[in-house]
This record gives C-alpha cells, sequence and structure tokens, in this order.
C-alpha cells in the first residue's frame, strides 16, 4: 500500500513539472503563440535583408572609392589620355559607331584640329561622365523610346485626320438638315369646294399641312434650352413628338398613295382648312366627327320585327373612325396633338375660337 501511494504522489510530481500549471490550453493561446512565431520569423528575415542591403552599400561604396582614387592618380583630360594606351575593344571601335554616339549624345562629331583617338578619347569621357551620373542609356533603350514617340505621333495624326473627318461629316450632316428646313414646301389654302371637285388633289395639300406642322412642332422643341429640356415637362413634350412622328407614317403613306377612304379626307381637309385660318373651334368639331362621329348610339334592342326599317340605316351611316382599328386610333390622336401645337404657337384671332 504504501508503495503504491509513493508512485502515485511520484506522478503526480512529474505532471506539474512537465505541464506547469496548465495541463490544457485554448484554441486561441495556440493561435496567438502561431502568430507570434511567424511575426518573430518574418522580423528576423527582413533584419536579414537589411543587413545584407547594408552590406552590399558599405561594398558599393567601397568600390567607389576605390574608382574614385583611381581616376585621381590617373590623367583625366582628352589630351593627356592620347598618351595612355586605351582598350583593345575601345581602340578597335569603328569611327563611324563613334560618330553615331557623339550624334546621339548631342556632341559635335570632331573638334577643330581633333585627330581619331582624341575623338574615342573624348567620347569614352563623355561614357564615363554619363555612367558617374547615372543618366547613361543603352542603345536598345534609346531605339525603343524612339519608336514609342513615333507611334504617338502617328496615333496623334491619325487622331487629328479622324476628328477632322468627323467634322467634314457632321457639317454635311448639318447642310442637309439646313437645307430640308429651307425644302418646307409651301402650302395654299385648302379650298372645301376642292373636296367635292376633285379629291384627288386634296391629298397632297394635307400631306404637307401636317407635315409642316409636324416638322415645326420638332424644330420649336429642339430650340429650348437645355435646361427646359431635361426637366420631366420637357422629356414629356419631347416623346410625344416622336411617338406622334411614329404614328403618322401610315396616314403620309395613305396620302402619298391616295389610297385614304374619302370620308377620312373630307374630315381631315376640313381640319386642315380651319387650322389654317385659326378656328380651332371649328377644326375640334370636325374632329370629333372623325373620331367619334355625329350618328346615334343605340341603346337597348334595335331590331324588333323580322323585316329592316328605313330609319336603321341612320344608325350607321356615320362611323367612328378612332373605334376602326388601332392604326387609325395613333393618327387620329396625333392629329389632335398637332391642333394643340398650332393653337400654341398661332393663336386665334378671336376667343371664341378657342379650343377647349
Amino acid at each position: 500500500m504504501d508503495g503504491l501511494i509513493a508512485e502515485i504522489n511520484k506522478r503526480k510530481a512529474e505532471d506539474s513539472s512537465v505541464g506547469g500549471a496548465k495541463k490544457y490550453m485554448r484554441r486561441a493561446d495556440v493561435e496567438r503563440a502561431r502568430e507570434e512565431e511567424e511575426r518573430r520569423r518574418r522580423d528576423e528575415a527582413r533584419r536579414a535583408k537589411e543587413a545584407e542591403a547594408r552590406g552590399k552599400e558599405e561594398a558599393r561604396g567601397v568600390r567607389l572609392l576605390k574608382e574614385a582614387e583611381a581616376r585621381r592618380t590617373r590623367p583625366s583630360s582628352p589630351s593627356t589620355s592620347t598618351s595612355t594606351p586605351e582598350p583593345s575593344e575601345r581602340a578597335a571601335l569603328p569611327l563611324p559607331e563613334v560618330t553615331r554616339r557623339l550624334r546621339a549624345k548631342g556632341q559635335p562629331v570632331r573638334l577643330f584640329g581633333e585627330t581619331e583617338p582624341e575623338v574615342r578619347a573624348r567620347l569614352r569621357a563623355l561614357e564615363l561622365a554619363d555612367e558617374r551620373s547615372g543618366a547613361a542609356q543603352n542603345d536598345f533603350k534609346r531605339a525603343a523610346e524612339e519608336r514609342e514617340r513615333l507611334e504617338r505621333e502617328k496615333e496623334a495624326r491619325i487622331r487629328m485626320e479622324q476628328e477632322a473627318g468627323m467634322r467634314v461629316v457632321q457639317e454635311a450632316q448639318d447642310e442637309v438638315k439646313e437645307r430640308k428646313k429651307e425644302e418646307r414646301r409651301e402650302v395654299e389654302l385648302l379650298d372645301m369646294d376642292l373636296v367635292r371637285r376633285d379629291i384627288n388633289k386634296v391629298h397632297p395639300i394635307i400631306y404637307w399641312a401636317l407635315k409642316n406642322l409636324l416638322k415645326e412642332w420638332e424644330e420649336s422643341l429642339d430650340a429650348r434650352p437645355d435646361a427646359e429640356k431635361q426637366t420631366a415637362a420637357g422629356k414629356l413634350a419631347a416623346t410625344n413628338q416622336v411617338q406622334s412622328a411614329h404614328n403618322m407614317k401610315p396616314l403620309f403613306k395613305q396620302l402619298r398613295q391616295r389610297t385614304l377612304a374619302e370620308d377620312v379626307v373630307r374630315h381631315l381637309a376640313e381640319i386642315v382648312h380651319h387650322i389654317q385660318l385659326r378656328n380651332y373651334q371649328s377644326a375640334n368639331d370636325a374632329y370629333l366627327r372623325l373620331s367619334i362621329g355625329n350618328a346615334a348610339w343605340p341603346i337597348g334592342v334595335v331590331s324588333v320585327g323580322m323585316h329592316e326599317r328605313s330609319s336603321d340605316q341612320k344608325i350607321y351611316q356615320n362611323v367612328a373612325h378612332v373605334l376602326n382599328d388601332e392604326v387609325s386610333r395613333k393618327y387620329i390622336q396625333a392629329v389632335k396633338r398637332l391642333m394643340t401645337f398650332a393653337q400654341a404657337v398661332r393663336p386665334p384671332f378671336s376667343m371664341a375660337q378657342f379650343m377647349g
């Protein structure tokens, strides 16, 4: 029994001496220890690099000091350097290469009374001076810079030519626009008797009257200041004009081909006639007759017998064209917008002719 107790006490003493006060470690402590170890290793590597860099700088300083001491001991003037033997590679340098290097440095090729060895010695002195100042550049780098400069000049020249071409194209487009404005056809006053005499002559008058009015609307919107164009009302007005121009394309096509229905031509002629006279109230009445008609709208039972009565034909005499199809509804609505614009730019002579 005493031996067992002694063994237990011995094991406890060993655990306390090896493990210390803590038997287990938290994960945070382990991570912290690993981070400290990594930080210590990075610091040691950084200090080693700094020491190596300092050693290189010291060696470079010693080498430069030795070179400066050697340069002080030997003659440095070009005239006296002719007596000293040059290296074999410098002496073997051909004269055209020496000339090219001197011109690249912006130096004269040959001074007055200067011999070829003196020219090579002067080139060597200039190159040593460049090396000391740190401004020496090799031929490859100089050629690369020259190539880049030529490419930049070429790109700038191409860009200038493109901009000049774009300006010419823009000026041509502006000229075409101005010509189109000048080519706006003058429309004579539409005579309502012409509708009864020859309805085919009415189509071009209606076409050019509505076309000119639509173009005038577009120009008035373009003449607005930029601040007004950017507002919500300005954007809405521009959208309405573009939408109206698009919706009136089928109407213009039928007017050019003279395939529009006669009753529609008659109502449009009446609208254009009253717009030209600034009688917008009468033009609005003609628009209502075109859009919803003036026939009776039957409500309830319209046929109570098996025989057709003569009065039933009055119900279908004037059909509302706005209800025929979507295309008709859109260009009739665009005509209404043109009437509103015409009243805004050319008010009626009498307040009684204002369109509601």
